[in-house]
Formats: structure tokens, sequence, C-alpha cells
């Protein structure tokens, strides 16, 4: 096969068939076809499109370029969920730890920014310490013993679609819905969960501007997840101003967690709790919609979700700089906490009772005078 010749006719309107597009990303995956030439082509996808033949069969390809992540091994139902993205979305910091914490196993594998969008990677990674590169049996065993992770996508695993993203990103093709399906979806496929479930945004921060586009995108993508033997469904949701109250990587994280502590309700919340009522709904255990948004409503109730940051310390990836084995010197204080380890202070380099959950700002500005 020759590249330039399927470049032409792509560009003509053709159509590629399964061989052809196998051939271009395992070619492209090896390195064995240079970037400018895969610009080409995606520039071609972008003002031709393709139909949902070749959208499924890029897919599969993409989703077949590395290793496939096998969950049969962890016991339960395994969820996966993916926004397309927007402004402020750190809906998968909240929706996460909810829906794992009733009994769903969320294995969700994330990415970083593409375009305008922030992406889940580079907000965890505002937590100093914070690894999102965990090896494949450490990912298994968290989403086995904790119920719960996420992790960036580890260079074996969908290595056409790494590539492609960042290419992408670059020569104006974003938004594509071919190639955005077929990125999406052949992670999704690749991550092995059970149900996928998809946010769609739609509106002037997202790549989807008009509700038709994202209509159309949300259909693709629940086809392509149907076709695959995935339970898939798909919400649209507004994006014509930032999700929540906060912007940037650490305020989103520091609203996630207070979202999850019930400080505040909120559209993050409204939209937490729809995403999280089509996981259970999907998964059996939940009769309807009105069922699941209730057992999801009592998991910020009874602050069940909250302890998510420290399983995530404990389970993925916090490496504090120094602690010690020392208990809580307030442990005998009127509300008789529980011993609690102290830790030393990254800013100050002095130690603080901080984590003792009694400690007030007042109380800890004073130890560590």
């Amino acid at each position: 096969m020759n590249m330039c010749e399927l470049i032409v006719k792509k560009k003509r309107g053709g159509r590629l068939n399964e061989k052809e597009i196998d051939w271009i990303v395992q070619g492209y995956t090896a390195g064995e076809i240079p970037d400018y030439q895969m610009s080409a082509m995606t520039m071609a996808i972008y003002f031709r499109g393709m139909d949902r033949r070749e959208t499924l069969d890029l897919t599969m390809a993409m989703m077949h370029s590395g290793e496939t992540l096998d969950l049969s091994g962890v016991s339960g139902v395994k969820a996966d969920k993916h926004s397309t993205g927007g402004v402020g979305d750190k809906t998968s910091l909240v929706l996460v730890p909810m829906v794992a914490s009733l009994g769903v196993k969320m294995a969700k594998m994330s990415g970083r920014g593409l375009g305008h969008t922030g992406g889940t990677l580079d907000k965890l990674e505002s937590i100093p310490g914070f690894n999102i590169n965990l090896p494949m049996e450490r990912f298994l065993e968290n989403v086995d013993r904790v119920g719960m992770v996420i992790a960036g996508q580890t260079a074996n695993l969908d290595p056409a679609d790494k590539k492609l993203y960042a290419l992408r990103d670059v020569t104006g093709t974003v938004a594509s819905i071919p190639l955005i399906v077929s990125s999406i979806m052949s992670k999704k496929l690749a991550a092995g969960a059970d149900i996928i479930v998809l946010d769609v945004k739609c509106g002037s921060g997202s790549f989807m501007k008009t509700l038709d586009d994202a209509r159309e995108l949300a259909t693709e993508m629940v086809e392509i997840g149907k076709m695959a033997g995935r339970k898939t469904v798909a919400v649209i949701t507004d994006m014509d101003e930032p999700l929540g109250h906060a912007v940037g990587n650490a305020l989103e994280v520091k609203e996630a967690i207070a979202a999850l502590r019930g400080e505040y309700k909120s559209e993050l919340l409204e939209l937490c709790l729809t995403l999280g009522s089509c996981i259970l709904t999907q998964a059996g255990m939940a009769a309807d919609d009105a069922a699941a948004r209730a057992m999801l409503e009592q998991t910020i109730t009874v602050r069940r979700s909250k302890s998510w940051p420290s399983l995530s310390r404990r389970r993925t990836a916090i490496r504090p700089r120094s602690m010690t084995r020392r208990a809580c010197p307030w442990r005998r204080c009127r509300w008789r906490c529980r011993p609690r380890r102290a830790a030393m202070c990254a800013t100050s380099r002095r130690r603080t009772w901080a984590l003792c959950p009694c400690a007030s700002a007042a109380a800890v500005r004073r130890r560590t005078a």
C-alpha cells in the first residue's frame, strides 16, 4: 500500500477499507509513516469525514495497536466514564469516588488537556507528589481492593491514540467527529470496563458548538460501543459556561473535594448525580434513575465519598516528603481525636499537626510558629 495514494483517496471522498485503515494505524504507530503524511490524512478525514464502518474499523485498529486491559480478574461490575472536555470540568474527581463507594468498580484511564480544555491528569498532578503513571499490576490491584483508580494510560495501551492525540492538537483537527469517536472509544474499549458512560459537552466552551453536532457525536460513540459489545450510554450536557465555581487545576481539585464533603450544591454535583444514575441503572443496582439518584445523594449525606483523597494517598501515589511515627500530641484534646501521624510542612519545613481532624488553622499556625 502507498500512503500518498490513500491520502488522495480520502481527500476525494473515497471510503477506506478495514485493511487500509489497519495498515495506516500500524504503520504510524511503528514510526513507518511520518507525521507530515499522517497530518495530511487527518486533515482529509476532517473535511471528508468517515462513515460508521470506517469509524469502527479505525477504533478497533487503534484499540489493537497495543495491549488491552483484562479486568476479568476484578470482582464485580466495572465501569468507566469519559467527558469530551470543557472549561472547569472536574466531574471525574467527584463521580468516581461517589460511584465506587456504592460498590461499582471504577477503572478510569484519563488524559491530559486537549485544545483549550483541561485534563483530569493535569488536575491530579497539581497535588504535590501525586503519581499518575501506575504500572498495570498496581492499576488492577487498586481497582480490586480500593474500588477505584484514576491514572494515565500506559505506553503500551492504545499507543496509536497517544500519537494521534498529540498530532490532532497541533494540526487543527481536534473537532473531527470520526477522530474524536475513535480516540475516545479505542481507549475505553482497551480499558476493559463493562459499562461506559459518556459525557458529551455542547456549547461555546466545548468542541461541539451546536446541539446537532453533540447529538451526532453521542450517537456515534454509543453505536460503536454497542457494536463492540459494551453497555454504553451518553448524556449531552451544557458547556456555554464553566462547570462549577472554579477554573484552574489546583482550584478544581479543591472544589471537587468540597463537593464530596457536601459543603455546597451546584451544577457540578447535579451532573455527577445524573451520570452516576446512568452507571447504577446499567449495572442493575437501581431500578430507575430516581432510586439511583437517592443512593448517590446518600453518599454525600453520610460522607462516604469524603475518604477518596486518603484512599488515593494510601493506594495510588501520594508521597509525603517527610513522615514521622509520633502520635498526634492532641490525642487528649476534648474531642478525643484518634492518634494521627505528624507530617513535615512542605513550605516551612517545620513540623505540623494538621492531620489531626480537630486542628483549626489558627492552632496549626501556633504549632508551626
